[in-house]
């Protein structure tokens, strides 16, 4: 997502850098060019008109024509204001202090609603919670069932009544039950249409006034642009929701949705959905979203899922090996299982600083190639695992029958690592290379 404003965003301040000073003229040309990158991102008009508009009065000012970096200061004003126009800081869930807090899901059909419900609950269990989940939707074909199996797949409850009762006494039951199983969350999964009715806004409605749910959340899918606006501007009318889900983030969507929703309805982003995996689900976090759109990377989220992923006593351990120059096959091995619990190259890429979207949309990251290489390393024995050098003719070819791959790539995986090694050891003695991309063909 974002990757074609990025672009052209990044076109516009790339315009202003260099320069020593900036005229108005600069200001104005940047200003046409963000403004055509907007509205082509399918933004609301009046959110692009009010954007430009505060963009110009801050950049028109002394702290950009008369600053030593005025491109710079550009730049900062322009993520400033971003961020302001997503939410300014990222916003949670509110939590009863008397459990369970009653988290109701609303959206259309098809905005991947009860998915996000799964999501959700995975996204509690990992911060300590013991969530629960009810499936009120009782109109679309197997949405109960869907509810189910992924209840399932999370080892959750869900509580269900089939598809002949009626949703609002589902809900309160659920609660009722949800409470009386001593869980602290309940995640009520509501019916969706196809388009907005009376009908489903009053059922909504009723379930509101039945639960009183702490927090209500609407799902949008991010795909559907201004569309997404539209509808998030009726629901607030009629069930006054607290906050927005964007789905399929991970698609080929303009943006419109993410740089409107908050501007229009008055209620920030508070989750995003990132991909197909039920852990692709976190807080939206607006500041890190804007410098991502402008190139900077996302240097916080790339360390929270580094946390996330890394095995804290391993790391010491491999840091002691390193002191000592030691690296082998089974510590790569245990480096890559790592970084794949991170999540997809690209979107690791994606958050680097220096290393913007755009640049890297021709880039072919293959994950696949991860399956590849621990293939070629599980056909190698223990011995050769700790000892590399010991892999002679014969050896690379039983390696290579084994992992169903060619001698070349077990060769190459060979070479690769020699030259990874070179790199440990200088990093165990406190020297890092020149170049510490140099192992990123592999």
């Amino acid at each position: 997502m974002f990757d074609s404003l990025s672009d052209k965003l990044q076109s516009a301040l790339d315009g202003l850098k260099g320069q020593g000073k900036l005229t108005e003229k600069d200001v104005e040309r940047a200003a046409r060019e963000i403004r055509l990158a907007l509205l082509e991102a399918d933004v609301n008009y009046k959110v692009v008109k009010e954007f430009v508009s505060r963009v110009k009065d801050r950049a028109l000012g002394a702290e950009v024509l008369e600053s030593l970096s005025p491109a710079h200061q550009f730049v900062k004003i322009v993520s400033d204001e971003l961020t302001a126009l997503m939410g300014a800081t990222s916003t949670k869930l509110t939590f009863s202090p008397r459990p369970p807090t009653v988290v109701m899901m609303v959206g259309l059909q098809g905005s991947g609603k009860t998915t996000a419900c799964g999501k959700l609950a995975a996204f509690l269990v990992k911060q300590g919670k013991s969530p629960a989940l009810v499936a009120c939707d009782v109109y679309r074909p197997a949405a109960v069932d869907q509810l189910k199996t992924l209840g399932v797949q999370l080892d959750l409850p869900v509580y269900d009544e089939g598809t002949t009762s009626d949703p609002v006494d589902i809900a309160r039951n659920g609660v009722a039950w949800g409470r009386e199983a001593g869980r602290d969350v309940v995640i009520i999964d509501t019916a969706g249409r196809l388009h907005i009715d009376e009908r489903l806004m009053e059922e909504l409605v009723k379930i509101r006034a039945q639960v009183k749910p702490h927090n209500i959340l609407l799902v949008l899918d991010a795909m559907t642009g201004q569309d997404a606006v539209n509808v998030a501007q009726q629901f607030q009318e009629k069930v006054q929701f607290d906050g927005v889900v964007l789905t399929k983030l991970d698609g080929d969507a303009r943006g419109g949705a993410a740089l409107s929703v908050k501007a229009v309805t008055g209620r920030p982003i508070k989750f995003a959905s990132t991909g197909e995996k039920l852990d692709n689900f976190d807080y939206f976090h607006p500041d890190r979203m804007a410098s991502r759109i402008l190139g900077m990377g996302d240097v916080l989220s790339l360390v929270e899922r580094a946390e996330a992923a890394v095995d804290e006593k391993s790391a010491r351990e491999l840091e002691q090996r390193l002191r000592k120059s030691q690296f082998t096959f089974e510590d790569f091995l245990e480096q890559l299982a790592q970084v794949r619990k991170m999540g997809s190259l690209q979107s690791i890429l994606g958050m680097i600083p220096g290393l913007p979207a755009g640049k890297l949309k021709g880039l072919q990251v293959d994950d696949s190639a991860f399956d590849r290489i621990q293939a070629i390393i599980h056909s190698m024995t223990t011995e050769e695992r700790r000892h590399p050098e010991l892999i002679n003719g014969s050896r690379r070819r039983r390696i290579a029958a084994g992992a169903g791959a060619d001698i070349q790539a077990v060769n190459q995986l060979l070479n690769q690592f020699k030259q990874m090694q070179k790199m440990m050891k200088q990093l165990g003695s406190g020297k890092m290379p020149k170049n510490p991309f140099q192992m990123m063909g592999m």
